[in-house]
């Protein structure tokens, strides 16, 4: 369990890495998402309630691929929604990749203190990279472990656990910073201590409390590293 409780000023301990998430951590684009997502749907046909929505919230592609199957029958036209969805969202960002407040700071703050910095995403590469890249964050990272590198997606640990062993660190000695409870468990299954950022969902009462910390942005978890 952990000793932190909610108004706490928590310290932290320097890690000797620190694992992101792309998607809703780094990058503000899960909201994005959820407007594509039903517009293109809806554009096939097809009426997604909030629920699938937000079912896919921290998923890998091949677990949303699934969830659609099952709600709408496995003759859902997936290939053709994931890329209108895809075509969407790059329209969304045309003037720039939205950033989650804190992220720029904390990601310059690690590399001018020389911590470590892995991204560990259900993203497939080539988006991942495209994103990180626009963003301005590919070059500051150290390692970059993606859907296509891992054979199981979060909640699954491989993520972590091939990020923790690409940075040469034992997986507790690093630690992970999540939105969505898919990458909480991920993290946590590798044995990554793990602090969450809620994006678009909170964490249940038992995740919330096995958790180092539940941070309400990425300043605050800088300065809980004292930064």
């Amino acid at each position: 369990m952990s000793s932190w409780s909610e108004g706490a000023r928590v310290s932290l301990a320097r890690p000797a890495a620190l694992i992101l998430d792309m998607d809703g951590l780094l990058i503000d684009t899960e909201r994005l998402y959820l407007e594509v997502n039903a517009e293109a749907a809806d554009a096939l046909g097809y009426a997604l309630t909030p629920e699938q929505n937000l079912g896919m919230v921290g998923v890998a592609i091949d677990g949303c691929r699934r969830l659609l199957a099952d709600a709408h029958g496995a003759d859902f036209p997936f290939e053709r929604f994931r890329d209108l969805g895809y075509d969407l969202l790059e329209q969304r960002m045309a003037d720039g990749v939205p950033l989650k407040a804190g992220a720029d700071e904390l990601l310059d703050w690690a590399k001018e203190t020389g911590l470590p910095l892995a991204v560990a995403t259900s993203t497939r590469r080539a988006r991942a990279e495209h994103h990180l890249k626009r963003a301005g964050f590919l070059g500051r990272l150290n390692v970059l472990v993606t859907r296509d590198d891992v054979v199981n997606a979060k909640p699954a640990p491989d993520p972590y656990l091939l990020a923790a062993a690409r940075l040469g660190i034992a997986p507790g000695h690093g630690l992970a910073l999540e939105d969505s409870v898919n990458g909480v468990r991920s993290a946590m299954a590798a044995g990554v201590p793990v602090v969450m950022v809620p994006d678009l969902l909170q964490p249940p009462v038992e995740l919330r409390a096995a958790c180092k910390a539940v941070a309400t942005d990425l300043h605050e978890v800088r300065c809980w590293l004292g930064g």
